[in-house]
């Protein structure tokens, strides 16, 4: 069995020196913020960080739920959209704050904190549980590593910091989406979103590969429609010759959607008509899409909220992702629903 990862594995593989990684998994300074994120997320992926196994045991119960003591912290950084006005976003820290006040714990809410000042903000002491919204730098998951508290994250996950995880089945939602499209006949397919974006992209990326490998369909993605800059969806499309459109354009969020419809619209395609569109997490209700995934986003929240009182209770169980499920919204072909 191999032994501990070395710093000098993590310098080679990222390309830099050994005093850089040293630097940058002590969370000293010394280092660019890009580059520790680079050192950390390599870290990572090797296994540098690892954590004992917990134990299996039988299942727990919550007990004495009326005695909560310690605040519970809620990370929210302020990036990409992920904020409390996010039609996405909000909802979930909206579910999240409802469950801490029925259960009468207080609830501590932190954004955009700094790897620099996260020890300052947080009171180990004080704290019971820590509940990160989205994304969050792997840097600072570092730092929270480091507090020793239990942490459950939303529609985030990162090899550097092993916890509980609470997500949207994707898998599942994207399944169901396509085999509502096989069975209304449609052949040729699009993904568009880039899978790197988010764990969340990444999943229904994946999903929608494997099916289309189980069913035997050709993919040939347009790498333009994957790729990191937006702009390049819009690009793609305009230089598509019509005649190799596919019939759908299957998008990672509306979002994503939105882009599409608006590169079809400018090149003079009908949708739906010539091409359809699908999206997810039914933020939209303009875009003429043809389906879309409903995710029932309070409850991502509460779900969070149960898991860390339980991990909170029950250290030593081995790891969970929870999993919630979507409704598949179907609207007609002016874009209503049914």
């Amino acid at each position: 069995m191999k032994g501990k990862v070395t710093v000098q594995e993590i310098a080679d593989f990222v390309g830099v020196s050994k005093f850089a990684v040293s630097r940058a998994l002590a969370g000293k300074s010394g280092v660019s913020d890009k580059t520790r994120e680079k050192i950390l997320k390599a870290a990572g992926e090797l296994g540098y960080f690892k954590h004992e196994s917990k134990q299996v045991m039988p299942e727990p119960s919550i007990e004495n739920e009326s005695k909560w003591t310690g605040n519970i912290v809620v990370l929210f950084p302020n990036i990409r959209f992920q904020n409390r006005d996010s039609l996405y976003w909000g909802p979930i820290f909206d579910g999240v704050s409802a469950r801490l006040n029925e259960k009468g714990i207080d609830i501590i809410t932190l954004t955009e904190p700094s790897t620099e000042d996260i020890f300052s903000l947080i009171n180990p002491e004080a704290v019971s549980g820590i509940i990160t919204v989205g994304t969050v730098s792997s840097s600072i998951l570092a730092e929270i590593g480091r507090l020793r508290i239990p942490v459950v994250m939303i529609d985030h996950m990162d090899p550097i910091l092993k916890c509980d995880t609470v997500f949207t089945d994707n898998q599942t939602s994207i399944n169901e989406m396509m085999n509502f499209l096989i069975n209304r006949d449609y052949k040729s397919f699009q993904f568009v979103g880039n899978p790197g974006y988010a764990p969340s992209f990444r999943e229904r990326w994946t999903a929608y590969r494997a099916f289309l490998e189980e069913k035997g369909i050709e993919g040939n993605q347009a790498p333009g429609l994957i790729s990191p800059a937006r702009e390049d969806i819009a690009k793609t499309i305009m230089e598509m010759n019509p005649r190799d459109l596919p019939e759908v354009f299957l998008c990672a969020n509306d979002k994503m959607a939105s882009f599409a419809i608006e590169a079809l619209t400018a090149k003079g395609i009908q949708i739906p008509g010539r091409c359809v569109v699908t999206g997810f997490d039914n933020l939209n209700v303009e875009l003429p899409l043809l389906a879309t995934a409903e995710v029932n986003k309070e409850r991502l929240g509460v779900r969070a909220v149960d898991q860390i009182l339980w991990r909170i209770q029950n250290p030593d169980f081995a790891y969970e992702r929870k999993m919630v499920s979507t409704d598949m919204i179907i609207r007609e072909e002016n874009g209503t629903k049914l």
